[in-house]
């Protein structure tokens, strides 16, 4: 099997299993919180995120090894002739998004099944996606540096942002429920961002090559998913509140 051939079969699993994610994304967000609907479809949501990431990772990998054979489509257009672009934007940029979005779903997932054993969040194959998520957010800002690709380093920072509060939560000694709901909508509303911002950017690609790296069209997922987690964070904090009054 070519490296061609291969990347576009992990490309048309990747589709799949994220298409499926992206639409049970939804489900648990506009669900009552808690419910038995929630929790189901926020279970194949955490899966399919998961899934998906590990086959981008494998997409990156094929890009990596073969740039030009991988997207052949490209080799003649003017802003990614060179294979150096092609490979800084969609092998290293594509597994830094991937390792982000895998990260962000074990938190999620984890932070709501622990709720009783918080020291068992910090399990060392949490810890250690928290350091793999900081050398692909190094790595993608300077591999952004040395293709001159604002974009690469700014989405980097992104990274950097969600290590430092995955660790805040990780190590605070006793978190309150309110602390570990709040995690869990930041950490897996995170990883529908990722997932919406590599289909919204990677996908454009493939048939308007000009709106990949359009500004407006990477902030579409990121104000939205920014709304989304600010809105449920803010309703479980009055909820919380409102709890508290009533059992005093």
């Amino acid at each position: 099997m070519s490296s061609h051939q291969l990347f576009e079969l992990l490309v048309a699993m990747h589709i799949a299993t994220g298409s499926v994610g992206l639409a049970s994304f939804w489900v648990p967000i506009a669900s009552r919180k808690g419910g038995r609907k929630h929790a189901r479809w926020g279970r194949l949501f955490t899966c399919m995120m998961l899934i998906t990431g590990a086959l981008a990772i494998g997409i990156a990998a094929t890009t990596l090894s073969d740039p030009v054979g991988t997207h052949p489509q490209l080799a003649t257009h003017p802003d990614f002739a060179n294979p150096a672009v092609i490979a800084g934007i969609f092998g290293w940029m594509m597994l830094y998004l991937a390792t982000l979005t895998v990260n962000l779903a074990w938190q999620g997932w984890l932070c709501i099944n622990n709720r009783r054993d918080h020291n068992a969040n910090r399990a060392w194959h949490n810890l250690l996606l928290q350091v793999l998520l900081t050398a692909a957010s190094v790595n993608c800002l300077w591999q952004g540096w040395l293709i001159r690709q604002p974009l690469m380093m700014v989405i980097s920072l992104v990274g950097f942002a969600t290590v430092a509060t995955n660790l805040w939560f990780l190590y605070k000694p006793r978190p309150r429920p309110v602390d570990r709901l709040k995690e869990h909508i930041k950490s897996l509303v995170g990883a529908g961002i990722s997932v919406y911002t590599a289909f919204f950017a990677f996908g454009a690609v493939r048939f308007i090559p000009e709106l990949a790296l359009t500004p407006a069209l990477w902030s579409i997922p990121l104000i939205t998913g920014l709304f989304l987690i600010i809105y449920h964070q803010r309703a479980i904090t009055r909820k919380m509140q409102r709890s508290s009054v009533a059992a005093a």
